[in-house]
C-alpha cells in the first residue's frame, strides 16, 4: 500500500517511483541491517525537559539475530541523554551512508536497563576508553562499572532508503532523467510499520 496520496504521487514522482513493491518483511530487515552496517554510526535524538531536541552520535551494537529490529546502545548513565529519556522516552535514530546516500530513520521509544547478563553479552573492551577508570575501585570502566547501562530503542516505525546500483549507474540514470524530463529514483524507499515490527518478533 502506497504511503502517498494520489496527488502527492503526482507532484512527487521521485518518491512514487522509489516506493518498494513486493518486498518481504525479512528482505526489509536484511536491507535495513545492510544500511546500518555501512553507516556504522547513528544520531540519537532526544527531548529535554524544556522541549529542546538534542542529537549525538552513537554506534549500535551488532544485531543478536537476523530479525532484530530494536537498536541497542551501551552508554554512560551519568550522561544527559539518560535525563532526556526519563523525561520523554520518544526518540529518533537516523543513519546515513554518504558513499551511497543510503539512510534509515527510526521513530520509537527508548528504554533503559542495567541488566548485567545483557551487558556482558554486548560488552567490548574498547568501550573502556569511553568510560575511563576513575581509580576509586568501583568505576573501573569495565563491564561491571555501575555507570554502564543499555539503551534499547523499540521502533514504532522505520523508514529507510537503499540504492539499487553503483554510483556511476545512479549518476547516469539521473543525467538521463534530467535530459528527458522524466523523474527517476535510483533506489527503493521502504517502510517497516508498527505491525511489521510486532510481526518480526515472531519470525
Amino acid at each position: 500500500m502506497s504511503d502517498l496520496s494520489p496527488e502527492q504521487a503526482r507532484l512527487d514522482p521521485y518518491s512514487s517511483i522509489a516506493e518498494s513493491g513486493n518486498v518481504t518483511l525479512q528482505e526489509k530487515i536484511t536491507g535495513l541491517h545492510t544500511v546500518i552496517q555501512k553507516a556504522k554510526v547513528g544520531m540519537l535524538v532526544t527531548r529535554d525537559v524544556n522541549g529542546n531536541l538534542h542529537s549525538r552520535a552513537m554506534t549500535p551494537t551488532k544485531p543478536l539475530s537476523d530479525t532484530q529490529l530494536n537498536l541497542v546502545f551501551l552508554a554512560n548513565n551519568a550522561s544527559h541523554k539518560f535525563n532526556d529519556i526519563e523525561n520523554d522516552a520518544h526518540v529518533n535514530v537516523s543513519f546515513c551512508d554518504a558513499s551511497s546516500t543510503d539512510w534509515a530513520s527510526y521513530s520509537g521509544r527508548a528504554r533503559i536497563t542495567e541488566d548485567q547478563e545483557l551487558i556482558n553479552k554486548l560488552w567490548s573492551p574498547i568501550l573502556t576508553g569511553y568510560f575511563g577508570d576513575l581509580k576509586d575501585g568501583v568505576h573501573k570502566g569495565d563491564k561491571t562499572d555501575p555507570r554502564v547501562a543499555v539503551i534499547e530503542v523499540v521502533p514504532d516505525e522505520i523508514k529507510y532508503w537503499i540504492t539499487n546500483h553503483s554510483s556511476a549507474v545512479r549518476t547516469t540514470e539521473v543525467a538521463y532523467a534530467a535530459a528527458t524530463g522524466k523523474a527517476t529514483a535510483p533506489g527503493q524507499s521502504r517502510i517497516i510499520t508498527k505491525e511489521e515490527v510486532q510481526l518480526s518478533q515472531g519470525l
